[in-house]
Formats: structure tokens, sequence, C-alpha cells
């Protein structure tokens, strides 16, 4: 195993995503060799021993990766301590990993959300510089009008972001696909209400080249290597 960073370490043990790893080392929970480390870059070596609240964490060799169609009515983060319905629950694996989503679809939203172990490949996938295109096919309640469609690829402001499209096509009378690099808290639906038309659907349909295809609402499969490869293509490959 190679030396990594401390928030590298943590992730990839499975304890946390990168970004959660590294508030957790800013926190004073992290020690390495026995002295709290509060700089998530420092660099880790195999031989070094890393505790999390006094628990040893090591880097996993294998890891976990699932594509999962999310039904309406989940939600896709693991924090929510109110949440009566999380993706994740619909994902049952022999060894019981902790697995992070990558990315998020808000509640009423559904179809492909990536659940990993891998902390490193998550960060891969969400992070906007990787510019790792995600495909929607939304339905909304009137058909958008060519001139609204260009403002939301050359963006709107809404209560201080700047929300983006990467591309808007029309697929039916009052379908469209939406491609997005960032994706923002309800990024579409804040978009499609800006010209008063209501978000009546949306379905995440793929991710970087990786496509939901026949699978299933509410079922889940393990991704094949060259599966995982294809969901990291970004979109200037």
């Amino acid at each position: 195993m190679e030396t990594l960073s401390l928030s590298q370490w943590i992730s990839r043990s499975g304890a946390a995503s990168r970004r959660k790893a590294a508030d957790l080392v800013r926190e004073g929970r992290v020690a390495v060799n026995c002295e709290i480390v509060r700089e998530p870059g420092m660099k880790v070596s195999p031989g070094d021993r890393v505790t999390l609240d006094g628990v040893e964490l090591k880097p996993k060799t294998t890891h976990h990766y699932i594509l999962l169609n999310k039904p309406r009515g989940y939600v896709s983060t693991n924090e929510d301590p109110h949440a009566k319905l999380k993706a994740v629950d619909l994902i049952a694996l022999d060894d019981a990993p902790r697995l992070f989503s990558a990315g998020r679809l808000d509640k009423e939203s559904e179809g492909l959300l990536i659940f990993s172990d891998d902390g490193e490949y998550v960060a891969k996938l969400t992070h906007p510089r990787y510019r790792i295109l995600k495909r929607y096919v939304v339905e909304v309640s009137r058909p958008l009008r060519p001139e609204e469609m260009a403002q939301m690829v050359s963006g709107i402001e809404d209560d201080g972001e700047v929300l983006k499209a990467a591309s808007v096509t029309p697929l039916g009378k009052k379908q469209y696909e939406f491609l997005l690099n960032e994706g923002r808290k309800r990024e579409i639906r804040r978009l499609t209400a800006r010209f008063g038309a209501i978000t009546l659907r949306l379905r995440r349909v793929a991710q970087g080249k990786l496509e939901l295809g026949d699978l299933a609402e509410g079922k889940f499969r393990e991704l094949s290597p060259a599966e995982v490869a294809l969901s990291l293509i970004s979109e200037a490959d």
C-alpha cells in the first residue's frame, strides 16, 4: 500500500467519504500513532496506526460499487435521522459495508444512484472539477420555449447561486433531457420553476457513460470494473 493523505486513508477504510473524513480530522477525532492530528493532508505510511475515536482504521483493498434504481419517496442521504425511507436501506449485502451515495437525488426524484464504500471513487463522481455529466429525463407541466432553454444553459441566478445546465434537449412535447455537471440542490426543479414550469417527474438515467438501463425500480446490482470506469468518463474524454 502506498503513502496516502490522512483523509484518503480514512475514506479508503470506509469510515467516511473523503469530504467527511477531512471534517473528522479537523474536529480532532483522528489520531496517528496515538497523536491527535488536525491536518487532513498529512501523509500516512503503511506502518502508521490511524484511529478514529479510538478505533483503528485500515484501508480496504476491495470495495463495493453499487447501482440502485431509486424510487420516488426515498432520501439518498444516510445522515437524515428523521427519514423513514432511505435509499441505502434497499441495498442488502452479506458483509454489510458502510456505503455512501455518490451525489444525491431529492426525495421526489428517481433513477440512477451510485453507492460505494470507496471514498476516492465517490469524491471523483461528485466533485465538479472532474466534469462527470449526469443525464436526466424530465417531464414538466408545459412546453419550454427555446429562449427559456437557452437561458438555462447560459445560467440564471437563484437564491445567491448560479444554476446552469450543460444542455437541455427536447424529447417530446413536455419531456426534456437535462445534462448537469455540478448538480446543485434541486437544481433542475429550480430552473424550470424560474420560468413557471413545474417539474412533474425527474429521473436520472446516466452518470458519465454508465446508463441505468432496464434495472427495475427499487433494485440494485454490483457494477463490474468496466462499468465503474464508464461512470468516471468525464465531459472532456
